[in-house]
């Protein structure tokens, strides 16, 4: 199978000479094979892309909306199958996958709702016989970058609220991940999305999300990625004053405070850190455990942690799949060994799992590290594997001032039955995102989602904070007095 780029509304073979292969992480299958696209193929799809948008933003908000319902109910129905083709190029166990294509479904959905507000505001003038109000209006082609972890949410999170604000968008897939844009092409195509109002372009983040950056006729850019990526991202964006929404990494804590319900914790431990084999940005990868309680989180999440199953996400019965790459196995390992020399003890796992049908894939074991010091690489730097560590602490304000001492700040959470701990905890964790007795994952998508300090720069995707990246606020002034009246100063 070829993939070949959606531009314009039909399918566009690259220029590009190299091509990709896409494999699954569970047993190195190949699934397809992915064109490297040029800085070229960039520019038939912005040129596509901006000569749809005139006419696109013409169409009224509610006639753009009914795509997106149309869209939503498309993936509804092939929910299975788009589901089995996430989980067999990315990796996620299968209820995962189902989770993930959920989220796209209701998505699309709520921004189709956001197509009859689109809430701008009328307020009084200070001048009589004058009217003034704001109005949303969209901005022209967009350019969204995603990555591999989440190929359709992420996707959804961006391009649906653009196109209900009247923009069309540019997309680049992650090339390990390819397979989900296509289907969503597909389902735009069916739909019959007008043309040029979505394109896809496959290929190299150096060459097409370089292009897209740089591009002139671009004037968004919506990137989800690494810290480092996305600050090459922000400065290049910067330089031709884009509008650039950033959501990077993070390392989020579990705070587990000595009258928390242990059980309850050990459940929302195993989830953060090992769903998607670790590899989400909520994902937890510190448990900053009360003193009280240590010894008991330690004995309970050990045992639990014997029961998770490892292999093919396609297994129902399995619970964490393989990594995504050979290069992440590396960088896991790596951490592993950086924190045993830092003097870290390892209570479970910390192996590259080669035996029988491991050894078609890529898998690492679920790992558990004590005895941690907060300020330690283990417990500072994203690792982005099933890795966790636990960090002792003796109070809750030295539980806050440590998960507050990444330079991340995506999702944090904490386990107390005490109403007062809880409320100074939402009040003092920096992070964009705060839990009370749950993990640091799973957020809704009529909320919005993203963090402070190096995890963005102050955007959010979903919920209707998104529509603030994919509009310009216009205001408008009518005076309907007939003669000429200065704000400020004809106010007497």
């Amino acid at each position: 199978m070829q993939l070949n780029n959606f531009i314009g509304g039909s399918w566009q073979d690259s220029g590009g000479a190299n091509y990709t292969a896409v494999t699954n992480p569970a047993n190195g299958e190949e699934l397809a094979q992915v064109r490297l696209s040029t800085s070229e193929d960039v520019d038939l799809a912005v040129k596509a892309a901006k000569e749809a948008q005139k006419k696109w933003a013409l169409v009224p908000a509610p006639k753009r909306a009914d795509y997106l319902y149309a869209i939503g109910n498309l993936m509804k129905e092939r929910k299975e199958h788009l589901a089995q083709v996430l989980t067999r190029e990315m990796g996620k166990v299968i209820e995962e996958g189902r989770g993930e294509v959920q989220e796209g479904i209701d998505m699309a959905f709520y921004m189709a709702g956001e197509g009859r507000r689109l809430f701008g505001e009328t307020v009084p003038s200070e001048l009589q016989d004058k009217f003034a109000m704001s109005v949303r209006a969209p901005i022209g082609v967009v350019g969204l970058i995603t990555p591999w972890n989440f190929p359709v949410a992420i996707a959804t999170w961006k391009s649906f609220p653009a196109i209900v604000a009247g923009n069309t968008f540019v997309w680049k897939p992650a090339t390990e991940t390819p397979m989900m844009a296509y289907e969503m092409a597909k389902i735009f195509e069916e739909v019959g999305l007008p043309t040029g109002v979505a394109n896809i372009v496959f290929g190299s983040g150096s060459e097409v999300g370089t292009a897209m950056i740089e591009h002139p006729d671009v004037r968004v850019i919506s990137f989800t990625g690494s810290t480092e990526t996305g600050r090459h991202v922000a400065e290049t964006g910067g330089r031709h004053l884009k509008k650039v929404s950033l959501e990077m990494g993070g390392k989020n804590a579990v705070i587990v405070m000595d009258d928390a319900d242990i059980d309850l914790a050990v459940e929302g431990i195993l989830w953060s850190a090992f769903g998607t084999a670790g590899q989400r940005c909520t994902a937890c990868s510190r448990v900053i455990v009360h003193k009280d309680v240590k010894e008991e989180l330690e004995t309970k999440l050990l045992a639990s942690m014997k029961h998770l199953t490892i292999g093919d996400g396609l297994d129902e019965s399995v619970k964490i799949g393989p990594v995504i790459n050979g290069k992440a196995l590396e960088k896991i390992q790596s951490y592993v060994e950086i924190g045993k020399e830092e003097g870290a003890k390892l209570l479970a796992g910390g192996n590259v799992l080669t035996d029988g049908d491991f050894a078609k894939g890529h898998y690492f074991e679920p790992t558990l590290f004590t005895d941690v010091k907060w300020d330690s690489r283990l417990a500072q730097e994203e690792i982005f594997g099933p890795v966790v560590s636990l960090i002792e602490v003796s109070s809750l304000e030295e539980a806050i001032e440590v998960n507050n001492s990444v330079v991340y700040g995506l999702s944090s959470s904490i386990f107390s039955k005490d109403v007062n701990k809880v409320f100074r905890a939402q009040r003092d964790l920096d992070t964009g995102i705060v839990y009370v007795n749950a993990g640091t994952t799973g957020a809704e998508i009529h909320l919005p989602f993203g963090g402070t300090k190096g995890t963005g720069n102050g955007h959010r995707d979903s919920g209707v904070a998104a529509l603030d990246v994919f509009t310009e606020w216009k205001s408008i002034y009518v005076d309907f007095s007939g003669k000429l009246q200065r704000a400020q100063i004809d106010t007497e």
